[in-house]
């Protein structure tokens, strides 16, 4: 479903490492002009030992419903510390994988959980399971709260990535609602 992200985050050039059932790939980016500079700025504070002049996406098989093994496979992957989490889990997987992927984040990484509305309207935060995530600046993208219609593709993508330039720029940590536009 965030193929796109992971898309975009590669032209920017990050190494992205994508836990999924699917093997979905996504195709190598060429460097462009100022991929490096982009590369450069991901949190406030990274530097990075070599610019990268290209991103990469990395598609790792997972089962949500076994977080150790998922982790394992995506820090193999990683080969070090991941500077930002983009992390769309199935309730019921919610806090076990969350737990489990926490260790592979750099000290202050920032993460963008993605969520989907709950069918009724509540306070901000009521009724959520805390994880290891809550160490992390947390910003967190609300899917079709009150909507007149269900959200594109497009849309999703769109407000994804608006949520992750926040976060890396070092924006404090915040809830995003993602709606479609009035019609």
């Amino acid at each position: 479903m965030l193929a796109g992200v992971a898309e975009a985050l590669a032209a920017d050039g990050w190494n992205v490492v994508l836990p999924s059932r699917r093997y979905s790939p996504i195709p190598g980016v060429p460097a462009g002009p100022g991929v490096a500079a982009r590369a450069a700025l991901r949190r406030p504070g990274h530097r990075p030992d070599v610019p990268a002049a290209t991103g990469r996406a990395i598609w790792v098989e997972a089962d949500w419903s076994r977080p150790a093994e998922l982790a394992a496979a995506a820090g193999t992957a990683l080969g070090g510390r991941a500077d930002l989490l983009v992390a769309w889990v199935h309730p019921g997987y919610r806090a076990a994988v969350l737990d489990a992927v926490a260790p592979l984040l750099a000290e202050g990484a920032p993460a963008v959980e993605v969520i989907l509305a709950p069918p009724s309207p509540r306070i901000e935060g009521e009724g959520r399971e805390r994880s290891a995530l809550d160490r992390h600046p947390v910003h967190r993208v609300v899917l079709g709260r009150r909507p007149a219609r269900r959200l594109t593709h497009a849309e999703i993508v769109h407000g994804v990535l608006a949520a992750v330039r926040r976060a890396v720029a070092g924006s404090p940590p915040a809830a995003y609602d993602v709606r479609p536009p009035p019609a």
